[in-house]
């Protein structure tokens, strides 16, 4: 038969739109201080005093990450994962000896049962030594087949798949495509239940950046039912047997970074999966997938953790021995500023993981946004801290390990992080995807209130009802945001231990700051009205104004813990400190972006630049780029290349 290119769905941007707001969890049960933050109401109570681990979590945790260190040291050549582009299969028996496929799976299906918090100080942990086998093992179970099916599946396929996920089997999650990437409307791998016989799908599409797709032994995939008599259809996921007739891994793919990732391109074709292997109802696809990366996305940034602190360790150790000028280079002010912002990041950080993690294990709190504005800060702010660590080492920062290695110096692979880093800007939700993602939720309250007078959509009598409810709903909340306790002097005073540094003075400034960051989103609003969804400059910056009111809050919380718990308090001060007022300046200079900047010219460039206005711009260069097309041909039909999935054995 000949293969044609698959029929991409044809889908509006309003279209598109509709199926991600349908997709998204529509109520807040629960309380969250991210989106009160947004809303410009201070919730410190939510999360201070800091919510502190049971002790038997405690103990299990920690004994894990005994063992687990003891394996990493004896066990894991990082160097020899970047030099061979794969993860040794002795090594993933190791893993899975250990526990470590099962670290977040109950142990009433031989897992360990690990806290939120312990398995975040496990990638931490494994992911300073390999980011490769990090992302294999959050992959796995952050985004897997675990969590989902720990969130909605039925008994029977817990007890099928949880012991095996625990113990031997990788799992990965497929819901990438050629031609789709963030906009899931336009999926086009489809699962059509076989007519003659009801109890079957036949699922046929191709996925593309697959991790752990090359060497899984289950999958999670999202495919398409198409409407029709007794089914409702939508995107659905489905739990997928690897090695089902049908499925072919066309391509490992390769990376500027994590040269041992495992991550393909899979077919399917013609694959028969029973019906009793589809998680959730049809059409529950993309919400299942959303909700599972609410906690999921904390993976990341707990891996981002762990590379500030190996920053900061070789930042110290380097620059106290390299001299320049007749003194130790991290005497230079130029130096030490980015030394200061290493280590002062790194604790804020580590203060964001925390907090969301714990209050993730409490359960008794809503945490989709901070555990979105984690990933977020999280990813951007660990490129930062990478990026200076190779300026600090200078011409050996971008010297290879191996290198190093081979004319007698220490190998020190700081050019490698800042490859392996910058994927996760684009992992598990782009930098700028979160930023419209975060900006939808924190605009929730504005939209379930008065969305409908902006809805060109709406019927008059809607948007008068609309209307109504605006104006009670701003009469109460407008004037709250006034005044508030940042501006009463003495406020947090328990921020202001005698001998420390002055966090309270932080905290009174992230309150003033919440009020004037919901006063500028209301007059946005109020502004661009319907045309603010398409504001994107604009939203990013208050999503990154958030971000960092949200970072300066826990940086503060955790640094008054340690103090309490007598575990460097005096050091915690001094790092909160020195965080929140760096971050000061980058708030300050954000809100005055808000209003003051050249999106409008950016605009106009891109248009000129889209119908090519500046080509000759481009001229003097030749372009080294291979043949081929943009994007590869996804059409249906049998593979016609080399099953290239490795086994473990």
């Amino acid at each position: 038969m000949s293969a044609t290119r698959p029929v991409q769905p044809k889908v509006t941007e309003r279209e598109a739109r509709q199926v991600a707001e349908a997709a998204r969890e529509q109520d807040w049960r629960k309380p969250s201080f991210a989106k009160e933050l947004f809303l410009g109401r201070f919730r410190l109570d939510l999360i201070h005093p800091h919510p502190t681990p049971a002790a038997e979590d405690v103990r299990r945790g920690e004994a894990f990450l005994a063992r687990l260190r003891d394996f990493c040291e004896r066990e894991i050549d990082g160097q020899r994962i970047e030099r061979e582009a794969r993860i040794p299969d002795e090594t993933v028996r190791g893993l899975k000896e250990l526990g470590a496929l099962g670290m977040k799976i109950g142990t009433e299906y031989g897992g360990l049962g690990l806290t939120q918090v312990y398995y975040n100080k496990a990638l931490a942990l494994v992911g300073s030594v390999s980011p490769a086998i990090g992302a294999l093992l959050s992959a796995h179970q952050s985004i897997g087949v675990p969590q989902p099916l720990k969130m909605f599946g039925t008994k029977e396929q817990k007890d099928a798949y949880l012991p095996r996920c625990a113990t031997t089997a990788i799992s990965a999650f497929l819901l990438t495509e050629p031609d789709v990437g963030s906009d899931p409307a336009r999926l086009a791998t489809t699962a059509v239940p076989d007519p003659e016989d009801d109890g079957t799908y036949v699922l046929d599409g191709v996925k593309l950046w697959t991790t752990n797709g090359v060497v899984a032994d289950l999958l999670v995939v999202m495919a398409r039912v198409p409407k029709s008599e007794g089914h409702r259809g939508g995107i659905t996921a489905f739990v997928v047997e690897a090695d089902s007739p049908g499925i072919t891994v066309e391509h490992r793919n390769a990376f500027m970074g994590l040269r041992g990732l495992e991550n393909g391109v899979t077919r399917f074709h013609r694959v028969r999966v029973p019906a009793d292997q589809r998680i959730g109802a049809e059409g529950a696809g993309l919400k299942i997938a959303l909700t599972t990366l609410n906690t999921g996305r904390l993976s990341l940034p707990a891996m981002c953790v762990g590379a500030g602190k190996w920053c900061l360790k070789i930042a110290r150790e380097w620059s106290g021995v390299r001299e320049q000028w007749g003194r130790p280079v991290a005497r230079h002010e130029a130096v030490g500023a980015k030394i200061s912002f290493i280590a002062a990041t790194t604790f804020a950080l580590e203060a964001v993981v925390d907090l969301a993690s714990q209050m993730a294990d409490e359960d008794r709190n809503d945490i989709r946004i901070e555990a979105a504005l984690a990933k977020l800060y999280g990813s951007e702010m660990a490129c930062l801290m990478a990026d200076e660590l190779v300026q600090i080492r200078g011409g050996r920062g971008f010297e290879t390990a191996e290198s190093l290695a081979a004319r007698g110096e220490r190998a020190v692979p700081a050019e490698q992080l800042l490859r392996d880093l910058r994927i996760n800007r684009i992992f598990e939700g782009s930098t700028e995807i979160m930023h419209l993602l975060i900006a939808r939720e924190a605009v929730d309250a504005h939209l379930s209130v008065a969305g409908d007078l902006i809805d060109p959509e709406k019927a008059l009598g809607d948007k008068a009802k609309a209307g109504a409810r605006a104006a009670g709903f701003y009469a109460r909340w407008l004037p709250k945001l006034a005044t508030g306790p940042g501006q009463v002097p003495g406020t947090y005073r328990e921020f202001h231990p005698a001998g420390h540094p002055d966090l309270a003075t932080h905290l009174r400034y992230v309150e003033r700051g919440a009020r004037k960051l919901a006063r500028s989103t209301f007059y946005a609003m109020s502004r661009w009205q319907g045309r603010m969804e398409t504001k994107q400059g604009f939203l990013g910056r208050i999503v990154d104004i958030g971000a960092e009111l949200f970072a300066m809050s826990a940086a503060c919380v955790r640094a008054e813990h340690l103090r309490e718990s007598g575990d460097h308090g005096r050091e915690a001060y001094q790092l909160a400190d020195a965080f929140c007022r760096q971050s000061r300046l980058r708030v300050e200079e954000l809100f005055g972006r808000l209003w003051a900047n050249t999106d409008d010219l950016d605009r106009k460039v891109v248009q000129g630049v889209l119908g090519g206005a500046y080509t000759w711009l481009e001229e003097g260069v030749l372009d080294p780029s291979g043949d081929g097309p943009w994007i590869a041909d996804a059409a249906p039909g049998p593979s016609t290349r080399k099953n290239v999935h490795r086994p473990l054995r």
